[in-house]
């Protein structure tokens, strides 16, 4: 999750949406790690509903991915751009936490 966030936030830095927007194939790329992001934070709701509850938005996350994989043929790419830029950060900074405090346990 986390290396699939970061790389979202890597490739995205210093481009704008309508970079984002002309490049089906980076849009795509962009896509699959979200998919990577939501997959095992579906998982841990049902494996560790107590860590899961400490992720804000995590019903959300797992929608987004859950659209994305099953609505690809109609995904919204500024509300793709959108969570990258304005939800992405904070969910990073939540995953690096709970991975500290697990390291630490």
């Amino acid at each position: 999750m986390l290396d699939s966030g970061r790389a979202i936030a890597g490739w995205c830095a210093g481009l704008t949406f309508a970079d984002y927007e002309a490049d089906r194939q980076f849009r795509r790329a962009v896509e699959r790690e979200f998919e990577v992001i939501g997959e095992p934070l579906g998982r841990l709701t049902r494996t560790a509903p107590e860590m899961a509850g400490r992720i804000d938005g995590l019903p959300r996350i797992v929608g987004f991915r859950n659209r994305i994989i099953h609505g690809y043929d109609v995904i919204d790419h500024a509300a793709v751009w959108g969570v990258m830029q304005s939800h992405l950060p904070k969910l990073l900074d939540e995953i690096e936490t709970l991975l500290a405090e697990s390291d630490r346990d």
